[in-house]
């Protein structure tokens, strides 16, 4: 069975962003090929950072991820998957 590629947003909320960040960089640039695009914006109102990334990839490849970045402590990812 062929796998197809989706479009997804994966939303993530960093509530520890200097003890987080090399370790979503990480993560991100090891992900780089499905990548289209990020953008992170810092919430100083509730010290946390918002960051959207725009994937194209297959699901195991989005799952793969998203799960390494939600087993990071102070990190919440969620995924808005196209069909």
């Amino acid at each position: 069975m062929e796998m197809k590629n989706k479009v997804a947003v994966i939303g993530i909320v960093v509530n520890n962003r200097e003890e987080t960040s090399k370790k979503v960089n990480d993560i991100l640039s090891a992900f780089g090929p499905i990548i289209v695009g990020r953008m992170g914006i810092p919430y100083r109102e509730k010290d946390i950072s918002v960051m959207s990334i725009i994937v194209d990839g297959t699901n195991d490849d989005i799952g793969a991820l998203t799960g390494k970045l939600g087993n990071i402590k102070g990190i919440k990812v969620k995924v808005a998957l196209t069909y």
